[in-house]
């Protein structure tokens, strides 16, 4: 693009009940060289991180089941996700925020973590930037109960499925969770069970 420059940028709060909310004026400059105002609504929840923990020896996956009240009023009849293990940076580090993720969520005790892409999830509306890893597990690592931190008000139950089966699930619609379908189908793409 010849131009694309942004000005005059504006910003008014319209929410801060749980994360923010801003309403974004500014002026874009057009291909054709001309300024136009422009409006945007822009949700800032932090950024966040998420990993597919997978057993090459078993062949398997370490997922989670929870309930997600968005999906539930958007066509979601029982409002249950099964996803990867995640969860918003803390005092912006990955790493450190997905070790503790994983064992707050499975009960696992992960050392090693590979980091393998990032992405804006949802960029025309959410300003959140997802880390995405992925780590081995072995049943030695289990060193809690699953559930999720109590504080955080999370009713997680733990799924180990094989590899071709949570594959599977993306093909049937059992899972619908884009950070999920990114991460499983990264394992597919990498052979990451026959490296």
């Amino acid at each position: 693009m010849k131009y694309g420059n942004v000005k005059n940028i504006k910003k008014e709060l319209l929410s801060d009940n749980w994360y923010t909310l801003h309403k974004i004026t500014f002026e874009y400059q057009k291909e054709d060289g001309a300024w136009e105002t422009q409006v945007r609504e822009a949700y800032d929840r932090g950024n966040g991180a998420a990993i597919l923990l997978y057993n090459s020896t078993k062949n398997t996956v370490l997922l989670t089941r929870q309930f997600r009240m968005p999906t539930y009023i958007n066509g979601n009849s029982h409002g249950m996700m099964i996803e990867v293990c995640a969860g918003l940076l803390e005092k912006n580090n990955a790493e450190a925020t997905i070790k503790k993720e994983v064992e707050e969520e499975t009960g696992y005790k992960v050392e090693k973590v590979q980091k393998v892409f990032e992405s804006y999830m949802s960029p025309g509306s959410v300003t959140e930037i997802l880390h995405f890893f992925i780590a081995e597990y072995e049943d030695a690592m289990k060193v809690g109960e699953c559930g999720g931190a109590e504080d955080e008000t999370e009713n997680i139950e733990v799924l180990e499925l094989f590899f071709s089966e949570a594959l599977q699930m993306i093909q049937t619609g059992a899972i619908k969770d884009a950070k999920t379908i990114m991460l499983l189908q990264y394992a597919q793409i990498q052979d990451i069970f026959h490296q």
